[in-house]
């Protein structure tokens, strides 16, 4: 996967493709129009990805003046998430600076960029799912929680394997629906929750090649996910909470679903 694309710089898209995607994350469009934007995204990543550096922009001066987020005493592996644009140019200025003055030449400074894990993709696919379908207040889910029997059902069949979303009553959060959605390597299921004040959580389901994968996390601007595998299933929650409510919360949601959280603490 390629870096963060520069709202800044060239980036493929014509003026009026840039407006409505800056439309899209500003709250500009009208419900159609934002309805049909969203379900292109999810199979377009590099627009996906470019809605979500405006996102992290906006959510990086928020987190600025943030309080620390909440500590937590369960141990995880952090994903950390790619270099933002502005971070990179800064960085890229000041090298090509520091070059010029020792050598007296230009050119462009090239960085190796290591090759991210198929668990740190599952992670931003999940995360970008969010970013797409969270802010979402018409259509959030293709199908509602009233016909929960009939979403299972339609979701398990497309994904080959069982499922079935894990009550979260007791955090305040209550099953929305769900929808289809296209993986890395295939289809996955995206379940969602929202509380009484209307946040929402997401649950992101998908195929795994590896067994079992100790939970992890992924920082994105304001968002956290949690991701793990169990019995070649893999799953990620997303929310805009502390890390240490998100992570208890996905510590619970593993062990009904099944996992064995207790081994990666």
């Amino acid at each position: 996967m390629s870096d963060d694309p520069d709202p800044g710089t060239a980036s493929g898209f014509g003026e009026p493709e840039l407006r409505a995607l800056s439309a899209f994350v500003d709250g500009e469009l009208t419900a159609a129009e934002h309805q049909a934007l969203g379900a292109r995204l999810v199979a377009n990543r590099r627009a996906a990805s470019l809605v979500a550096c405006y996102r992290a922009q906006r959510a990086a001066l928020r987190v600025l003046c943030a309080d620390l987020d909440a500590q937590t005493t369960t141990s995880y592996v952090l994903l950390r998430a790619r270099t933002s644009w502005w971070r990179r140019t800064a960085l890229a200025v000041s090298s090509l600076a520091a070059g010029a003055a020792l050598a007296g030449l230009g050119g462009v400074i090239t960085t190796p960029v290591a090759p991210q894990s198929a668990q740190m993709e599952f992670a931003e696919q999940a995360d970008l799912a969010y970013v797409v379908y969270a802010p979402e207040r018409r259509h959030p889910v293709e199908v509602t929680a009233a016909r929960k029997g009939a979403l299972f059902d339609w979701l398990s069949q497309r994904l080959n394997r069982p499922l079935s979303a894990p009550s979260l009553q007791e955090y305040g959060y209550a099953l929305l629906g769900g929808r289809l959605l296209p993986g890395i390597a295939g289809p996955a299921a995206q379940f969602m929750y929202e509380n009484g004040a209307g946040a929402r959580l997401t649950l992101y389901v998908s195929p795994a090649s590896q067994r079992e994968i100790p939970i992890q996390l992924l920082r994105e601007g304001n968002r956290r996910t949690f991701s793990w595998a169990n019995d070649h299933i893999g799953y990620a929650l997303s929310g805009q909470l502390a890390e240490g409510q998100l992570g208890t919360i996905a510590v619970d949601v593993c062990s009904e679903l099944g996992g064995h959280p207790e081994k990666w603490r």
